[in-house]
Parts: C-alpha cells; sequence; structure tokens
C-alpha cells in the first residue's frame, strides 16, 4: 500500500513539474510577443542631420517649429510643450496653461524640456546649430522647408508626421485638396502678363526675395513671373534701396511685415513701404502692393494650414 502511495503522490509531482513549466513556457512566449509587439511600435525617421528612433503616436511632445505646430494642431495631435514667445495669433491657445514654455525659438529653454522628458521634439533651421543638444535629451526630428525644392519638402515633412502619428490618410486628403489649389492658382498666373516682386520689410529697410529663397514660393511653386532673376539668393534676403524698387518696378509687389510678426504695437510697414518712390511704381498704380500676413509666411510657413492661407493670400494679386 505504501508503495503504491508513493508512487501516486510521485505521478503527481511530475505533473504540476510539468504544468509549471509549460506554464513558464506560455509567459516567456507571451512575454516575447509583447517585446515584438513594442519593437514593432518604434520607427525610424531619417533626416538631414541624421535618425531619430521613436514611438509611433508619442504622447509627449515637444515643437519648435510653428509649420509644424501648425499642422499637428489640423490633424488634432496634442502636443506637451511649445516656444510660447512670438506665438502666430490663429495658434494663440498654445501660449496658454495648458502647455509647457519651453523658451523662444532662437533660445530653447533645456531646462524645461528635459524636465518634461518629451518621446519626440520637433524642430527646424531656426534651431538647427542646436540639434546635437535638443538630441541628447529625447529623439529630434529635423523638419525644416528645402526652399529649392518647396513642394516635395513641404509633403515629406507632412507625409512624416502622419506616419509617425498615423494620420496618413487624412494628411493624403489635405495634401490634396491644396495640390487642387495651387494648380487653381498656376493656372491664373501662367496666363497674366505680370511680374512680381516680393520683399520683407523690417524697421523701414526692405529686402528683395528671388526664385529658389526663403519666400521663392511665390515664383517657384504659385507660378508669378519673376520682376528680377537675379535677385541674391540668401535666408536674410538681398538688401535694397527703395530706388532699387522703382528701377525694377514691378506690376505687382508682395510685402511681408516682419515687425508685425515679432512686435506688438509696432509701425505698419505701409507708412515706410508706400513712399514717393515707391509711388511711382505700376505696382502701386494699380493697386497691386499686397500686404502678405506675418504669422502664416514669417512665422509659421510650411504647415497644413499656413500653406492654405498663403495660397489665399496670392489670389489678391489677380
Amino acid at each position: 500500500m505504501k508503495k503504491w502511495t508513493s508512487l501516486i503522490m510521485l505521478l503527481i509531482a511530475v505533473v504540476v513539474f510539468a504544468a509549471c513549466g509549460s506554464k513558464e513556457e506560455g509567459q516567456s512566449s507571451s512575454g516575447n510577443d509583447s517585446d515584438k509587439e513594442k519593437q514593432a511600435e518604434k520607427m525610424t525617421i531619417k533626416h538631414e542631420y541624421g535618425e531619430a528612433a521613436i514611438k509611433k503616436n508619442p504622447k509627449k511632445v515637444v515643437v519648435f517649429d510653428f509649420g509644424v505646430l501648425d499642422t499637428l494642431d489640423e490633424l488634432g495631435v496634442e502636443v506637451t510643450g511649445v516656444p510660447q514667445m512670438g506665438i502666430p495669433a490663429y495658434l494663440e491657445k498654445y501660449a496658454g496653461n495648458d502647455y509647457t514654455n519651453v523658451g523662444s525659438l532662437k533660445e530653447p529653454d533645456f531646462e524645461a524640456i528635459h524636465k518634461l522628458n518629451p518621446d519626440v521634439i520637433f524642430i527646424s533651421s531656426r534651431q538647427a546649430e542646436l540639434y546635437d543638444q535638443f538630441a541628447e535629451i529625447a529623439p529630434t526630428v529635423y523638419m525644416g522647408i528645402d526652399f529649392n525644392n518647396y513642394t516635395e519638402s513641404f509633403k515629406d515633412n507632412m507625409n512624416t508626421l502622419g506616419k509617425i502619428f498615423d494620420k496618413e490618410e487624412q494628411v493624403k486628403t489635405e495634401l490634396e485638396d491644396i495640390d487642387s489649389q495651387i494648380a487653381a492658382v498656376k493656372e491664373k498666373t501662367e496666363s497674366l502678363d505680370k511680374k512680381a516682386l516680393v520683399v520683407l520689410a523690417n524697421e523701414g529697410k526692405v529686402s528683395a526675395y528671388g526664385p529658389k529663397s526663403r519666400f521663392g514660393i511665390i515664383h517657384d511653386v504659385f507660378g508669378f513671373k519673376a520682376a528680377d532673376e537675379n535677385i541674391e539668393v540668401s535666408t536674410h534676403g538681398q538688401g535694397i534701396s527703395f530706388e532699387y524698387i522703382l528701377e525694377t518696378n514691378p506690376d505687382i509687389l508682395f510685402v511681408i511685415d516682419r515687425n508685425a510678426a515679432i512686435e506688438e504695437n509696432a509701425a505698419p510697414a505701409k507708412d515706410s513701404i508706400e513712399n514717393d518712390l515707391v509711388k511711382k511704381t505700376t505696382a502701386y498704380k494699380d493697386g497691386k502692393i499686397i500686404y502678405l500676413d506675418a504669422d502664416y509666411w514669417y512665422l509659421s510657413g510650411g504647415g497644413l494650414q499656413s500653406m492654405k492661407a498663403m495660397i489665399k493670400s496670392v489670389e489678391q494679386a489677380y
């Protein structure tokens, strides 16, 4: 009898041990599956300054480019931290207490960013020299615009954001709408026998921008013929005089008021632009001096909302 009892106890022990082993194997397998899922959620984003390995749908998002902020706002993506100084008026909600202030576009508050422990940081040309410092804190994606190839660069940025935040279909629809709007503008400008000059007004001084420049989208994408094909390509534009504007004599003069973008209660650019010399130009005589909204053109160009606003603003020319 004792032998049978011992044998039964031994069989029970074997069954229990096997069950435990099977359970552990199941847990191990489940753990591996979970690890694989976590790995699958990560993606590598290549950009001009390197690569960033980030999680899909990151939750803690710090944005240092107002064009990206504009786009995430349009896509319904929440952000955590933004540089609250100089935020465009149409994005003013991000200057509120619901968002962490992380400095200014040119002077980031790295301590504040570090405390947020972000999942991803988006930057552009204004912060390019500080890329390494951002990347030490969190995966950082550079999203500047290539002015030599504005449309492709813009679309690449939009599609990247769509991929990161699982908004690819929404981005596709938005870009198709923008393509349609641009095509409508080009249809008008191609038959327009008028030449345009683009200038940035800043405290009484004026800089000109031609094709392939910061504001060259007016010529390169929207199709306006340039009043001067030989303007120096520069981020800050080619310094010019009011005599130059008269000599060039554009049919259309596009003006971007930098002061309006960065200063409250600044004197409007119109006060300095519409002087006795400029009043002799065809643009002035025909009522074709067009003041472009600096929020979209100077602060947040390259976003879904700003692109549509920029298209609409140039329609005034015809």
